[in-house]
């Protein structure tokens, strides 16, 4: 049996320089907080624990004198504010793609712009990049685009890690929604490079296995494009997850690849599980 691994399969530079930037810290703090989980996976954040990482729910939890890590999603500026009023250390682990596309939203309301955002609905991203600007529209799939009400100029941006169907899809009915219409693609590389690499493998493999946390946008959209193409697709959170009964005679070929907050080690872990 043949096993492919994706190419950028994993971490991407975001992600990577997030967990660094936390780990690198705890040595040199010895302990510092994080609002709300810097990246979606369990595993890294259980890692992070065990060194003197604490997962708070609000700002207030945060001792004065003490260092607080924003996630790599980004952090509404009210949290930038309040943080800024209380005696502790800031350090911002924000993936500098998602500060761009605040940037860019910010930018689209200047031109007077209605501001659209292509994402998931309670994403900590995408509540990020709403919080930049005024009542902007969050539309996550073709349905809430349709409901949309006419409008004269509009501004779209999306969530990094969105499939580039969905935007298209989305885009396509905004195009007889508005009269002036300006999107900026804001989906990141990495994303778009793992997609592609993902749409490929399975389609030349028997059997594929995304890694990556269910609560992870970015790994649950590589399993959806997956499935599109090969229905002998699992998603799994690490090697203890797979299932010897998937290896049937017939599969000759696995293909491999794992979301942007899959570190290399669980990744390596499933590899020598599956061999």
């Amino acid at each position: 049996m043949k096993i492919y691994l994706a190419k950028d399969a994993g971490y991407c530079f975001g992600v990577r320089d997030a967990v660094n930037l936390a780990n690198d810290t705890l040595d040199t703090d010895g302990e510092i907080y994080m609002l709300g989980t810097i990246v979606h996976n369990e595993r890294v954040i259980k890692n992070l624990s065990e060194k003197g990482a604490k997962v708070v729910n609000s700002i207030d939890d945060v001792p004065e004198d003490k260092t607080l890590l924003f996630r790599a999603h980004g952090t509404v500026p009210e949290l930038w504010e309040k943080a800024s009023d209380k005696k502790i250390k800031l350090v911002d682990g924000t993936c500098p793609l998602v500060t761009e596309i605040h940037h860019e939203i910010k930018l689209l309301e200047k031109e007077g712009r209605k501001t659209i955002i292509i994402g998931d609905h309670g994403h900590d991203e995408v509540v990020a990049i709403a919080g930049q600007v005024t009542n902007p529209i969050v539309l996550s799939n073709i349905d809430e685009a349709k409901k949309l009400r006419k409008m004269k100029k509009a501004g779209v941006v999306t969530q990094s890690t969105q499939t580039i169907e969905n935007v298209q899809d989305i885009i396509n009915i905004l195009m007889t929604k508005v009269f002036d219409l300006r999107f900026v693609n804001t989906i990141c590389f990495p994303t778009k490079r793992n997609q592609e690499q993902i749409k490929e493998l399975s389609e030349v493999t028997d059997l594929m296995i995304i890694i990556g946390s269910f609560t992870s946008a970015n790994s649950k959209r590589l399993a959806e494009l997956s499935s599109e193409r090969n229905e002998n697709t699992f998603q799994v959170t690490c090697a203890s997850e797979i299932d010897s009964s998937w290896f049937k005679d017939d599969v000759n070929s696995v293909g491999i690849s794992a979301g942007a907050s899959t570190p290399d080690w669980i990744i390596e872990s499933v590899i020598k599980k599956v061999k």
